[in-house]
């Protein structure tokens, strides 16, 4: 594979190459790995886009509202790139992948791009190369890029870490509403959309997004947001409307962190963080070598027949590996 050919297609914007850089920095293989990480080192550095988490329980609508939202912004003049992550199944391993296809519209827009990728076995309602796939979005040339969690609720606060908006999408009258994603991701939010308000279901998200926006008055005052956030508002994707002040909201947040440093020093937050989760990941991949697994299991064996202390053991097999 031509690494320098490869990083110049996804420079000037070919959706081909952007989606075949994709697939190499999410693969596991080994020649892969470095392949992937010339391709990122040979991508130009100063392209930025807006990257927005979006998070929210199963069946709030996420997908319908990306759908929306991203057929306002390209009206708007601006690209998109869409990246959902699927979860696996802890089975099979397997993934539908099926989100695309809720977004009709959206994927026929030669100004949009959307990729699905499996969750596999990474924890935070993000695949573990999803923040890679963002650089490459970026590259490529798109203005806005939204990342999609799987929808497993509080745990999703991973996708804080690689975005610059995180919005939390929720359904109104799903039972107890502050009870029903808590503190955790709540805190994590910079927006709170209560989704489908419209039809029937309309008073009932305005009273929910009172009642998120009262809770949210509750929790102590983030340095990075300026008076009046995080906020609560409905809107309705399936109406699109409320689309409009939604972005607002996101433009007006935006512009107050880039003028107050806050943007450059989330990044530069979030670049340390994932630097470390790198080192753990590659002191993990340690352990599936011959050599590392066999020393594990012996000293394991020792454990279980009660000849090692668990402590003891556990120090003997650090030190082997570090030596």
């Amino acid at each position: 594979m031509d690494i320098e050919d490869l990083a110049q297609r996804v420079s000037a914007g070919e959706r081909r190459a952007l989606a075949r850089a994709i697939t190499l920095v999410e693969s596991g293989r080994a020649d892969h790995r470095a392949q992937a990480a010339d391709l990122l080192a040979a991508l130009p550095q100063d392209k930025q886009a807006l990257r927005i988490g979006l998070s929210g329980t199963p069946g709030v609508g996420k997908s319908t509202f990306i759908e929306s939202f991203g057929m306002m912004l390209i009206r708007k003049g601006l690209r998109v790139a869409v990246l959902a992550v699927d979860p696996s199944s802890s089975r099979s391993g397997g993934s539908i992948l099926g989100d695309k296809t809720r977004m009709d519209l959206l994927s026929r827009e030669k100004n949009a791009f959307i990729r699905p990728s499996p969750s596999q076995t990474h924890l935070g309602g993000v695949a573990r190369r999803t923040r890679e796939a963002v650089r490459l979005c970026e590259a490529a040339g798109f203005d806005v890029v939204l990342i999609e969690t799987v929808g497993v609720g509080q745990s999703e606060t991973v996708v804080a870490e690689m975005s610059d908006l995180f919005l939390l999408l929720l359904a109104p009258a799903g039972g107890d509403e502050l009870q029903g994603v808590k503190r955790g991701i709540m805190e994590m939010a910079d927006i709170i959309l209560i989704n489908k308000a419209d039809g029937d279901l309309k008073p009932a998200a305005t009273r929910t997004c009172a009642d998120y926006a009262g809770a949210l008055r509750l929790l102590r005052k983030r340095p990075q947001d300026p008076e009046g956030y995080p906020c609560a508002m409905t809107v309705s994707a399936l109406e699109e409307s409320g689309l409009e002040t939604a972005w607002e909201a996101m433009e007006k947040l935006t512009a107050w962190r880039r003028e107050h440093d806050f943007w450059d020093r989330t990044r530069a937050t979030q670049a340390r963080y994932w630097f470390t989760e790198d080192v753990k990941q590659r002191l993990l991949a340690r352990l599936q070598e011959p050599e590392a697994k066999a020393a594990l299991e012996a000293l394991s064996d020792e454990v279980a027949a009660g000849e090692a202390d668990p402590s003891v053991a556990a120090q003997a097999f650090v030190d082997r590996l570090g030596g």
